[in-house]
C-alpha cells in the first residue's frame, strides 16, 4: 500500500495556561486532522536520544528506521554532506557553529555573515592535530560541517556547544564519553583543533573588521561516516521527500530518497503547504510509493514560545490537508520530537501519533492526551514504520 508520511516538527506540547490548560494542538480547531482520527488508530511515539534532549536528526532517522545508536548517527554527518565535504568511512563528522565568545563567555552563538565565514573557513581548513586532518566547509548560514580523518577515532564523544546542555551557559572542552583511548584521543585532537582555529579566527583581518568577530567554533553532533542501506534497499519502496529546509532534505538524501522541489517551500510559517501537499499527491498517484512531507514551522513558534501562533499554524496545517482526503493509501501524521512553548526548546514527551486505513479505534479527535487512550500504544520510533505502517 503506499504511503504518506506528514512530519510537523516539534508538534507535541506541554499544557499551557494561557490555553485553559491545553496544548496548541488540543486548543487548535483541526477537523480534518480529528475526522482522520476517527477513521483511524492512534498512539504515541516513544522519542529515541542519546543527550538530555531529543534531536531532529535523531528523529528522523529513527523515524525512518536507521538507529543512530547503532550506526552512530548524529548532526555532523548531515551537515558535512551539506557543506559538500567529502565523506569516506572511518571519518567522524561533526556540526560547527561560527560563534562570537569572550573570554569563556558565549557572546553569540550564530556568528551571520556568510561572505565573511566563506573567507574564515578557507583560513582554517585543512588543520592538523595529532596526525589528525580537519577538513570544513560552509553549510548555510553560520553552519560548518567539519571532517576529522585519521586512525583510532571516535564518536563517543561531548559538545562542545553549551546550548543543548542544561545549566551550560559558558564555554566547555569537548570531553571523551567512556574511557576508550580512540574517545580519549578523539576529544584531544578535536580541543587542539578548536584552540587553533581560536587562535587563527581571533588574529585574522576580517576579525578585526567586524563588530562581533566569528572568532570560535562551537561543535556537535559528532557521527560516524557509514554508507546507510537506501530506503529502497530497506523496504523496497520507491520513495521522496518534500521539505523547505535543508537539514530535512539531507537526511532522505543520504538514505536514497528523490528530494522534489516546490516552489515557495521555506521551512518558514510562509511555506507554500498548499503546494507541498499538492505535489505530494500528485507524485505518490504517479511514481512513488512513499512521500515524506516535512513541515517545520510547528517546531518555529514553540521555540519562540508562541504558542498562539503553534495554534494557529496548526489550524492552517490542518485546512491544507484536506487535499488527501480521498487518498486511499496510508496516511501517517506525527512528529520527529515535541517541542515545550513554555521552555522554548525540545522536551522529552511522547509524540502523538496518528495512522489511518490501518483500522479503526475508540479515538475521537487528534492531540497528545486522546492519542494516550489509543490502541496502537506507545511505539518505539526506531520501527513503527516496519511493525505498524509497512504492515498488510
Amino acid at each position: 500500500m503506499k504511503t504518506i508520511l506528514v512530519v510537523l516538527d516539534g508538534l507535541g506540547d506541554e499544557e499551557i495556561p494561557a490555553l485553559e490548560n491545553k496544548t496548541p494542538l488540543q486548543k487548535a480547531h483541526t477537523p480534518t486532522l480529528d475526522k482522520w482520527a476517527k477513521e483511524g488508530k492512534t498512539g504515541l511515539l516513544l522519542p529515541v536520544f542519546e543527550g538530555v534532549l531529543p534531536t531532529s536528526e535523531e528523529g528522523h532517522f529513527s523515524l525512518f528506521g536507521y538507529d543512530p545508536q547503532e550506526y552512530g548517527l548524529g548532526r555532523g554527518i548531515v551537515t558535512a554532506s551539506d557543506a559538500g565535504l567529502e565523506l569516506k568511512e572511518g571519518d567522524i563528522a561533526l556540526r560547527g557553529n561560527f560563534a562570537t565568545v569572550k573570554g569563556d563567555e558565549v557572546v553569540d552563538r550564530r556568528a551571520s555573515g556568510e561572505k565573511d565565514l566563506k573567507k574564515l573557513v578557507k583560513e582554517i581548513d585543512g588543520i592538523e592535530v595529532d596526525g589528525v586532518k580537519f577538513n570544513v566547509g560552509l553549510a548555510k548560514e553560520h553552519r560548518i560541517g567539519i571532517v576529522m580523518r585519521g586512525k583510532g577515532l571516535s564518536v563517543e564523544i561531548s559538545d562542545s556547544d553549551p546550548h543543548y546542555i542544561e545549566g551550560e551557559e559558558g564555554l566547555r572542552k569537548v570531553e571523551p564519553i567512556g574511557k576508550s583511548k580512540e574517545a580519549e584521543f578523539t576529544a584531544k585532537a578535536l580541543n587542539g583543533f578548536l584552540e587553533k582555529a581560536h587562535e587563527i579566527l581571533s588574529q585574522s583581518s576580517i576579525n578585526k573588521k567586524r563588530e562581533l568577530p566569528a572568532n570560535y567554533i562551537l561543535t556537535r553532533g559528532a557521527s560516524n561516516v557509514v554508507k546507510l542501506p537506501s530506503f529502497e534497499e530497506k523496504y523496497g519502496k520507491k520513495s521522496a521527500c518534500i521539505a523547505g529546509d535543508d537539514l530535512y532534505k539531507q537526511i532522505p538524501k543520504l538514505i536514497g530518497m528523490d528530494i522534489l522541489d516546490v516552489e515557495g517551500a521555506n521551512g518558514l510559517p510562509t511555506t507554500n503547504l498548499e503546494g507541498k501537499f499538492k505535489e505530494a499527491r500528485e507524485a505518490i498517484l504517479s511514481n512513488y510509493d512513499f512521500i515524506f512531507i516535512h513541515v517545520k514551522a510547528t517546531d518555529l513558534f514553540a521555540d519562540k514560545g508562541d504558542f498562539w501562533g503553534k495554534k494557529d499554524f496548526i489550524e492552517k496545517i490542518d485546512e491544507n490537508l484536506k487535499v488527501f482526503d480521498e487518498f486511499t493509501g496510508t496516511l501517517v501524521v506525527t512528529s520527529d520530537h515535541s517541542t515545550c512553548s513554555i521552555t522554548t526548546n525540545r522536551c522529552s514527551r511522547d509524540i502523538p501519533l496518528l495512522i489511518r486505513n490501518k483500522g479503526t479505534d475508540k479515538t475521537e479527535y487528534f492531540s497528545e492526551k486522546e492519542c494516550r487512550r489509543g490502541s496502537l500504544g506507545k511505539i518505539d520510533q526506531r520501527n513503527f514504520l516496519t511493525k505498524y505502517v509497512f504492515t498488510k
